[in-house]
């Protein structure tokens, strides 16, 4: 079957399915926003704790590397995981694990055994439940939510997502860490726990469901991996968010040296608040990307997200450091914010209408294997030029890398490419239709 036949059909048996209440569309939005929430006031909290034990850009950044690490190290097993277990379980299971870790740090605190190795630690803990937290909820949206909503479902996701971990929760975990690292842990902790309360009232039977008897774990990895190769468009999708992710990366990883106690001069409520910028743009794009999908295509819409993070981190590069540089900054954050949702939704919705259901998660992990995996290293990379050569240095190199993916995008991801998304879908498709 050619890769063309294959993407126009490649939707398996969960579009046949019923319409799932409208209750489950609100449930995940609403889980979106409180997990999101306490991922944002961890990531103030966590690398702002390291602050505080020392000054080191590379040291610091270290903590979003360990964050990140567990995409590159444990991707294609947990989409393994993925496509055996019940989703919304396993999206529980992570709320849980990211509870419990953070308890561990505000025990720390408490009794005054914070270091740098146990920060580490329980940030890499965190990664890993992230990835089973992400890949689960990212596959569980066609089983959850009908085919005739997964651009509206996933434009609100998206929206929710940016509303609180930058447009609101960066700037309360700035606050909550100004009036104390106690208080930001146990609000992150308690919000952990809404959000697995949430999930338990999801309507449906979220167990994947195969023709096929279990495959060795390397048989069904190779599986995913092999449908991501052999497609051209979701490759080379991967391919440039893997560069783009490693920019996003870069900036969150010495923004906090660069902006706190560093060469910009903030204080950690004003660090919050610049963050908010990067989630307000965020927001927009969720809202402006269904227009500008029928004004001027996908295509164009995704392509704004290079042009986003371009000026999101080569702004800090050309700028003088200095506090009155904090507003170009927060403003090229905020094209980048707007830029990354309008991408972020229509890939989501690529993936979900040209990847079988019962290979969404091995797909979404080697596919995010490719693309986030890059972060911790982008992350390291950041630190160390950053510590060796100078913040504008690190955020010059990540801005000239993201000019270089203007020739691939306009190359590969052309309308035509992206016609069988919108094409009507005749037979589902079986896993192997995908894979031959």
């Amino acid at each position: 079957m050619s890769e063309e036949s294959s993407t126009v059909s490649a939707v398996a048996g969960a579009q046949a399915e019923p319409a799932k209440p409208r209750r489950n569309e609100w449930l995940l939005i609403a889980f979106t926003g409180t997990t999101n929430t306490a991922d944002a006031v961890m990531r103030v909290a966590l690398p702002l704790l390291a602050a505080t034990l020392t000054r080191s850009p590379a040291l610091i950044a270290t903590v979003v590397v360990m964050i990140s690490l567990p995409w590159l190290v444990t991707a294609l097993h947990v989409g393994v995981y993925v496509d055996r277990k019940n989703r919304r379980s396993l999206m529980v299971a992570a709320e849980f694990a990211r509870m419990a870790s953070i308890a561990v740090v505000l025990v720390a605190v408490l009794t005054g055994m914070v270091s740098l190795p146990l920060i580490y630690a329980v940030a890499f803990v965190i990664g890993v439940a992230e990835v089973f937290a992400v890949l689960a909820a990212v596959s569980i949206i066609p089983s959850a939510v009908p085919r005739s909503r997964w651009q509206v479902a996933n434009a609100r996701i998206t929206a929710v997502e940016y509303v609180t971990f930058s447009f609101v929760g960066a700037p309360i975990g700035g606050l909550l860490v100004a009036a104390g690292f106690v208080l930001a842990l146990g609000t992150t902790g308690a919000v952990y726990l809404v959000g697995a309360l949430l999930l338990t009232m999801l309507v449906g039977d979220f167990a994947v469901r195969s023709s096929r008897p279990a495959q060795p774990a390397r048989v069904e990895i190779r599986e995913g991996l092999t449908f991501l190769w052999r497609h051209t468009l979701l490759r080379t999708m991967a391919v440039l968010i893997a560069v783009m992710a490693g920019c996003w990366a870069a900036w969150y990883a010495i923004i906090p040296a660069y902006s706190v106690g560093g060469p910009l001069g903030l204080t950690a409520a004003q660090y919050g608040f610049l963050l908010t910028s990067l989630g307000a743009g965020g927001v927009l794009g969720t809202v402006l990307v269904g227009p500008v999908n029928r004004l001027v295509g996908r295509r164009w819409a995704m392509f704004a997200v290079i042009v986003g993070t371009v000026l999101m981190v080569g702004v800090p590069a050309l700028l003088p450091a200095m506090p009155s540089s904090a507003w170009a900054i927060g403003i090229a954050a905020f094209v980048g914010g707007a830029g990354g949702t309008m991408w972020t939704v229509n890939s989501r919705v690529i993936s979900q209408s040209l990847v079988p259901n019962e290979l969404l998660g091995r797909f979404n992990a080697a596919s995010r294997l490719i693309s986030w995996g890059t972060v911790p290293v982008a992350a390291a990379i950041a630190g160390g030029v950053a510590e060796l050569l100078g913040f504008r240095v690190a955020f010059g190199v990540f801005a000239v890398a993201c000019l270089l993916l203007i020739y691939p995008f306009l190359k590969v991801i052309t309308q035509e490419s992206l016609a069988p998304v919108d094409a009507p879908q005749a037979q589902p498709a079986t896993q192997e239709s995908g894979e031959r």
